[in-house]
C-alpha cells in the first residue's frame, strides 16, 4: 500500500511541493517521501490510539475529507511539524503544503478505494496495513460492519453485515458493485 500512496503523493506534489518557490527543488523527492510517510504513520497513530471510529468515517463517506476533518487536520499537523523540522519549511510553508496535499491525497485514496472499477488501493489492504495487528483490523471492519447496518445493508437479516450479505446482492441487486455501491452511499 505505501508504495501506491507513494504514487498518489507524486500526482497530487506538483503545485504544493515541485512548483512551489517555498520548497528547494533540492528537497522536492524528500518532501514527497516525508509525505507519504506522514499520511501512512498518521492513519497507524490515529488507527492505534483507537480512532477506528474516524477512519471507518472516511471510508463511509460519513465525513468530508477536507480541513475540518479530525484525520486530515491530525495528518496535516504532523506532516507540517516534520517539514519545518526536517527541512527547515517556514511555519506557513510548511503548513501551506501540508494543507494542499493531505486532503486531496486522503480523498483520491478513499475514492479509489470505494471505486469497484480501480483495484490500485482496496479497503481491506489499508486497514491491514494501518492497523499492524487483526485485532485493530477486526475492529475497523466491526465498525464499517455497524454503519453497513445503519444504512440497511444487512441483506438476508441476519445482524450483521457480512460475505454473506454481498452473496445475497452479487446474486440478486447489481453484483458486487451494486453491494460496495449500498456500502459507500453511491448510486
Amino acid at each position: 500500500m505505501f508504495e501506491q500512496l507513494t504514487q498518489l503523493v507524486q500526482q497530487y506534489g506538483g503545485s504544493a511541493v515541485v512548483n512551489n518557490n517555498a520548497v528547494p527543488n533540492e528537497h522536492n523527492e524528500a518532501v514527497i517521501s516525508e509525505t507519504s510517510n506522514s499520511i501512512f504513520e498518521g492513519l497507524k497513530k490515529i488507527v492505534s490510539e483507537g480512532g477506528t471510529d474516524q477512519i471507518a468515517g472516511l471510508f463511509n463517506g460519513n465525513s468530508a475529507i477536507d480541513s475540518s476533518n479530525p484525520v486530515v487536520q491530525q495528518i496535516q499537523q504532523q506532516l507540517s511539524g516534520s517539514l519545518g523540522q526536517k527541512f527547515g519549511l517556514s511555519s506557513a510553508d510548511s503548513n501551506g503544503v501540508a494543507s494542499n496535499l493531505i486532503p486531496q491525497i486522503l480523498g483520491s485514496l478513499v475514492n479509489k478505494a470505494k471505486d469497484p472499477n480501480d483495484n490500485s488501493f482496496q479497503i481491506s489492504d489499508i486497514i491491514n496495513s494501518i492497523s499492524g495487528n487483526s485485532g485493530q483490523a477486526s475492529g475497523i471492519m466491526d465498525t464499517i460492519s455497524k454503519y453497513g447496518m445503519q444504512f440497511g445493508l444487512d441483506q438476508n437479516n441476519d445482524g450483521k453485515v457480512d460475505v454473506a450479505d454481498v452473496l445475497v446482492v452479487t446474486k440478486s441487486k447489481g453484483g458486487i458493485a451494486g453491494f460496495i455501491g449500498k456500502l459507500f452511499g453511491s448510486k
